[in-house]
């Protein structure tokens, strides 16, 4: 089942990471303009979770025993607490980034994005005592040299009009984005595993949507204050691509970021938080991909290696985890031997 969950997840963080910048960038290109209004889209769209909560519900209705009591939500109030400060973060996380897609183009963010892997290994060791190989090390030297390799040439595809303190501004805002939120996989990991109740998959989504939510209301704070509620209808019908495609985006993009959220801790629960970033730095040449094809962002030297250094971080990863899983895995005949009885065994000499 924790297999098949795995799967799933990665399906679903891949729609939210792929598709979740591109349609953000979208509405920005096109007129959108509204930075608190776009970080709030990021999680606006968490009542979608209350659909597969329900359906656990009623799964649990069908095949519990009729004598124990079966709640909508399961989750308990130090659980609830740790989900507010998480949702806290988030939301802080979420102007972040907002303000960094407002000024960058996609393929720039996400290659800074990507730099997360190696402050999650970081907050990982800190807080949940993350092991770490040579391969390991190497993965986030090399990511960490990808994202100076293209600070160190940041302004060569700086947006056409855009001045170059923003541009500078939205590479530091994209950065500190990506430190808050490998902040965040590592904390959720450690309350996962502090909870003072058992963790299952229904327990994650009812998490999830508690940070959402919260996340919601600190980006609507924001959005009051800046006025944005008021201008929305005068922005929609002054969108480029005009107003009835102006709401589509708006909907979709709040659907296809809960994919990316879900999804990351949704990995956390089934492997951990540095498996969440390394999902995240393995979709990179996706989003990169995409990025040129639909907006025709430039492709520069300097993109490439970056790309080349975070590809290659991310396989130095994955093969010490593959040899260090076989170093693991007992030999079977070892296995096989000392399921014998002891007589056995000594006759077997």
């Amino acid at each position: 089942m924790r297999k098949a969950l795995l799967v799933i997840n990665c399906i679903i963080l891949a729609i939210g990471n792929c598709g979740g910048p591109l349609i953000s960038r979208l509405y920005f290109i096109h007129g959108g303009n509204r930075i608190w209004f776009s970080s709030w889209l990021e999680t606006a769209g968490c009542p979608i979770i209350l659909l597969p909560i329900a359906c656990a519900y009623m799964h649990r209705s069908r095949t519990a025993d009729p004598t124990s009591e079966n709640k909508f939500f399961y989750m308990e109030r130090p659980l609830f607490l740790a989900a507010v400060v998480l949702g806290i973060i988030t939301g802080l996380d979420n102007y972040l980034y907002a303000y960094g897609l407002s000024r960058l183009p996609v393929s720039t963010a996400s290659l800074i994005i990507a730099s997360q892997l190696a402050f999650t290994a970081v907050f990982a060791f800190l807080l949940v005592k993350q092991k770490f190989t040579a391969y390991s090390i190497n993965a986030v030297f090399l990511l960490s040299i990808g994202a100076g390799v293209l600070a160190l040439h940041s302004s060569s595809d700086r947006p056409a009009n855009e001045p170059n303190r923003e541009y500078i501004l939205g590479f530091v805002m994209t950065l500190a984005a990506a430190v808050f939120y490998a902040f965040i996989m590592p904390l959720v990991e450690l309350t996962y595993k502090k909870a003072k109740q058992e963790i299952s998959y229904a327990l994650v989504m009812e998490i999830q949507l508690v940070m959402c939510l919260v996340a919601t209301v600190v980006c609507t704070v924001g959005m009051l204050a800046k006025n944005d509620f008021s201008v929305i209808g005068r922005e929609a019908r002054e969108f480029e691509l005009g107003e009835t495609k102006y709401y589509v985006i708006v909907i979709c993009s709040a659907i296809v970021w809960q994919g990316f959220f879900l999804g990351g801790i949704g990995l956390v629960f089934c492997g951990s938080s540095l498996l969440s970033g390394i999902m995240i730095a393995v979709l990179l040449p996706i989003t990169e991909i995409l990025a040129v094809i639909i907006f025709n962002e430039k492709f520069q030297a300097e993109k490439g290696v970056s790309l080349a250094l975070s590809l290659w971080g991310f396989f130095s990863y994955f093969y010490g985890e593959v040899k260090q899983s076989k170093k693991k895995k007992p030999d079977p005949e070892i296995e096989m031997d000392s399921s014998l009885p002891p007589k056995t065994l000594e006759s077997n000499v």
